[in-house]
């Protein structure tokens, strides 16, 4: 069986895939970029590393081939553990590990295994219809020949060794000049807000599909880390869609235990219904901007807790 196409799956979704006694998938989300040599805009993605460290099972992989493969999770689990070992063979052999659309793995001269990204498409949701594109370069136009006609026809006198003879129409050459500056600047700023009117036209477009059908975390973490972050308060009017989840339980209990380290701490935590894997998902908090919660979601994983996640869902 091909797990990597599972695997490529899940990438869409979740910013950490594992594969059980091999390692994990990670995903960081890289901004927008302009390469300004080549004019070339390059929308954003999610750049793929991986982690040999993380090899627990928690349950993500395995889930998702049982329901893909029509199978038993035990069954999902014993396919896994074959193929992991077809792949160690192979990297021990010092052949390169090529997982489509993901990237290669092979052992280096320290003995170190180092992945290579190799992701043609792009994994991130909110750049669903964005592709890179080149556009042509400004031109700036050196319009002196064509001045020096229009003063043979008009009486005012624009180029630098007529002024010298006249230097009462230097006025007139002024916002003459202005003008067009003007006009080539109003082009660029009308042309950039183009770009962003089109991008944040996709970008809704792309949100919306994705509301109907993302789902949970299924990840089991250790227990979480004392946070401390201060958080704009939200006001009852206000609608919540932006989710950050810290943990998912199947234990209610250990759920509820969770939510009050996190309300003790200061979060308005909360715990969500049982979802369709039999989890309770524990929220942080939840924001009404996207800059907001993902502002506190890069800090949390930085500073608390690597495998928090931002949810999009109107609970």
């Amino acid at each position: 069986m091909m797990i990597e196409k599972h695997i490529s799956a899940l990438l869409y979704r979740y910013q950490c895939v594992i594969v059980p006694g091999f390692g994990a998938f990670l995903t960081e989300t890289k901004s927008a970029s302009i390469d300004i040599d080549t004019n070339t805009f390059y929308p954003p993605k999610k750049l793929i590393s991986f982690n040999a460290n993380l090899k627990n099972n928690d349950g993500l992989l395995a889930n998702h081939i049982a329901l893909q493969e029509k199978i038993s999770y035990e069954q999902a689990v014993e396919d896994i553990k074959k193929m992991v070992a077809v792949w160690a063979d192979q990297l021990e052999n010092n052949d390169k590990l090529i997982l489509k659309n993901i990237g290669d793995l092979a052992y280096n001269n320290e003995g170190s295994l180092v992945f290579y990204p190799n992701t043609p498409v792009n994994y991130l949701t909110d750049s669903f219809g964005l592709g890179s594109f080149t556009s042509p370069a400004i031109k700036r136009e050196v319009y002196k020949a064509e001045i020096e006609e229009l003063e043979e026809e008009v009486p005012v006198l624009f180029t630098p060794e007529k002024r010298k003879k006249n230097y009462s129409f230097l006025k007139y050459a002024a916002v003459f000049v202005a003008a067009l500056s003007i006009g080539s600047a109003g082009f660029k700023v009308y042309y950039d807000n183009k770009i962003i009117t089109e991008t944040r036209i996709a970008e809704q477009h792309v949100q919306e599909q994705v509301n109907q059908e993302i789902q949970t975390a299924t990840f089991f973490l250790d227990p979480m880390p004392a946070v401390k972050l201060t958080v704009k308060e939200e006001t009852a009017e206000e609608e919540l869609y932006y989710h950050i989840v810290a943990n998912a339980f199947r234990n209610e209990a250990n759920a509820n235990k969770a939510v009050n380290q996190l309300k003790a701490q200061g979060f308005k935590a909360r715990k969500l219904d049982k979802n369709k894997y039999g989890l309770y998902p524990v929220l942080y908090e939840s924001y009404t901007t996207y800059e907001a919660a993902h502002k506190n979601l890069n800090r949390i994983r930085k500073e608390y807790n690597k495998e928090a996640w931002l949810l999009v869902k109107d609970l």
